[in-house]
């Protein structure tokens, strides 16, 4: 199977085409503008249709007719357009509509830059719209990961009838990386719930109103049996030298990599460190972290933001162990070098700090 050396955004798109997305409607705005683009290019070659909407409010509801006539479908923004369309978000959630949004973060708030950032994990992971809803959010760290996790995401979206979140900063949208394609597209079906215009589907009925407050509790009942069993079943993250880890460094997207990096320099120092990254930013890997607390002295939450991600690590581990926090905003990364003093700072604070082999030696020697 032959590589492709293609931009995040661009995977994104080629992936959905392949898991049988047939509409995509979207407003560009950086650095998101390579999905619009490359969907403006693809999608009529593939028999698809794409719409540049006049605003992300209409892009949203654009989404919200595709998908209800069972067409998989798909948008794409940063910060300020996913801000206009959480209400979009809100309905097609009440309406159990499957469709997905990717989210390519930006600095912020209001206008903010175009450089990346991490502070939309609350607005997506938490539901920025509202009512008793919640979106599954797959957090890429990769090129390869922006295509796999697209297919995925028109898969759970299936599954559950949920909007489904690639959330992805900027760097991950912008940088170029090989990746790897099936070589077959998904072949996908007209669902039997959606509404198509024929005598069978007539009787269907797509809405998030219900005016009687015990036929909204039923039907709010049943969104979150939905959601538990995606909480139970769904749940992802990848553990990086984690068997004997006393710190544990806990990022996503951009931040997953750097801490790769800092975990090899840092067990070549001699502290035993690792990596939890959390793929599924809902539903959270609760699971994991309280498994590695039983050893680990304490997590170190990195996060492009003044602290979003760490809210949830927080509550998963309950008390049981210490979170720290590293952030920096602004669109500025979190450098290899930072984060490394920051673990060696914690290593002497927590006693975690081990004698040199020569200490050792002259120990036993006295």
């Amino acid at each position: 199977m032959r590589k492709q050396l293609m931009k995040g955004n661009e995977a994104i798109v080629k992936s959905a085409i392949l898991a049988g997305c047939r509409a995509f409607y979207g407003y560009p705005i950086t650095p998101a503008s390579e999905i619009a683009e490359a969907a403006a290019e693809c999608m009529p070659k593939t028999g698809g249709v794409y719409v540049q909407a006049e605003s992300e409010v209409a892009a949203i509801n654009m989404l919200y007719g595709a998908a209800s006539a069972g067409v998989r479908a798909m948008t794409a923004s940063s910060g300020p357009g996913i801000s206009l369309m959480q209400e979009g978000i809100s309905y097609m959630a009440g309406a159990e509509l499957p469709c997905v949004i990717a989210d390519i973060t930006r600095g912020g708030p209001g206008l903010g830059n175009i450089s990346a950032e991490q502070s939309d994990y609350h607005q997506v992971v938490k539901g920025g719209g509202h009512g008793s809803y919640r979106t599954i959010v797959l957090a890429p760290y990769s090129v390869q990961e922006m295509a796999d996790f697209t297919a995925l995401a028109f898969d759970l979206a299936d599954r559950y009838r949920n909007p489904v979140v690639l959330l992805a900063d900027g760097f991950i949208g912008q940088m170029m990386e090989p990746v790897e394609f099936p070589q077959t597209a998904t072949a996908t079906h007209l669902p039997e719930w959606a509404v198509v215009g024929t005598a069978a589907s007539r009787p269907n009925l797509i809405t998030s109103l219900h005016l009687d407050s015990d036929e909204l509790e039923k039907h709010i009942r049943g969104l979150e049996a939905k959601y538990k069993a995606a909480e139970l079943r769904e749940a992802r993250a990848e553990e990086w030298s984690t068997a004997d880890a006393e710190i544990v460094l806990v990022g996503y997207g951009i931040v997953g990599r750097i801490l790769k990096a800092v975990t090899a320099e840092a067990r070549a120092a001699g502290l035993k460190v690792g990596v939890l990254r959390p793929i599924t930013l809902y539903p959270f890997p609760v699971v994991q972290f309280q498994r590695l607390a039983f050893s680990a002295r304490v997590f170190v939450v990195v996060e492009m933001s003044l602290g979003q991600l760490i809210e949830d690590v927080k509550l998963a581990l309950n008390g049981s162990r210490p979170a720290e926090f590293l952030g920096r905003v602004g669109g500025n990364v979190p450098s290899h070098e930072e984060v490394l003093a920051f673990v060696h700072e914690l290593a002497r604070r927590y006693g975690l700090v081990r004698a040199t082999q020569e200490e050792e030696r002259m120990a036993n020697v006295y």
